[in-house]
């Protein structure tokens, strides 16, 4: 990572958490014990990937990102909310998350659904009130947060895609499908929004869609990849459970060094995207970089 890009972690990290802090109730508020494992999962570290990427890109135009910091914590609430279901025993069975106990395994079943549910929810009401823009355009990007998370082409429906896949023969199933709908859908809507909140022009919220699906498909590969090679400690996360429940994956289909070269090739792709942004676009460049090299 340059140093560009930690200055800019550095400052936006910090500036996303105490936003989600002030946005998600207190774990002394009642439902107290639905807001503590809302709290539990959201404050468990991660990368904060989804709420930087729309800081990064309101920042093409708005250097002064304050503004858009309720609707970047919105991706991040939404986010949260798929890796709680994703972990729930009739999903992937997940015992742990970025290194602790999953939100089921801490708070039982029941409450890790109606806390994934409740992320999800406060998320839409967090950009509805966002009244530091006009309401056309929040309303324009309440439909594509929206879309990014449900279906037929985003998150959830690329959850769908890859239970359908489970067990079947790896040919026969279209990974970048899955890929693109469950994880990508969010990471380019989460840029994009924040290019267009900032007020790019519709041709250079073109490019950053593309730089966004770019790196979004990066990311889920480089995340096969690692739970191929890297320890749980390191990982946060069960090591090895894509290969062992037979999931569709990139090292599945083509093995580690072929997608390790896709993921060089796309993000390659990504970088030539936002060429014509010029130096507005250098940590947009850094964070591609980041993703392609990152080790957890």
């Amino acid at each position: 990572m340059n140093s560009e890009l930690s200055a800019f972690f550095d400052h936006a990290l910090p500036a996303i958490d105490a936003s989600l802090d002030r946005l998600v109730p207190s774990e002394s508020t009642p439902p107290a014990r639905l807001h503590q494992a809302m709290r539990y999962s959201l404050f468990a570290g991660g990368k904060r990937l989804r709420p930087a990427l729309s800081v990064a890109g309101f920042a093409l135009c708005r250097p002064d990102w304050n503004d858009v910091l309720p609707v970047a914590c919105a991706f991040e609430m939404i986010h949260t909310y798929s890796l709680i279901h994703d972990d729930l025993p009739a999903m992937d069975d997940d015992d742990f998350r970025r290194g602790i106990p999953s939100c089921h395994r801490k708070f039982g079943e029941a409450i890790a659904i109606l806390a994934g549910d409740a992320l999800l929810t406060l998320a839409m009401e967090t950009i509805a009130r966002a009244d530091a823009f006009p309401p056309d355009r929040l309303l324009r990007v309440t439909a594509m947060i929206a879309r990014a998370a449900g279906t037929p082409a985003g998150m959830i429906a690329g959850q769908v895609f890859d239970l359908e896949a489970e067990g079947r023969p790896i040919g026969e199933i279209n990974v970048e499908q899955i890929h693109r709908s469950k994880t990508g859908a969010l990471i380019t809507t989460a840029v994009t929004a924040g290019a267009f909140l900032g007020g790019v022009s519709e041709a250079e919220l073109e490019a950053v869609r593309v730089y966004g699906e770019r790196i979004g498909l990066a990311f889920q590969i480089v995340d096969d990849i690692l739970d191929e090679t890297v320890p749980m400690e390191t990982l946060g996360k069960t090591g090895g459970k894509d290969r062992d429940q037979q999931k569709a994956t990139y090292p599945a289909l083509v093995g580690l060094d072929k997608s390790r070269a896709i993921v060089a090739e796309i993000t390659g792709q990504a970088r030539r995207s936002i060429e014509g942004l010029g130096g507005r676009a250098r940590i947009l460049l850094s964070i591609a970089d980041y993703l392609e090299t990152r080790s957890h």
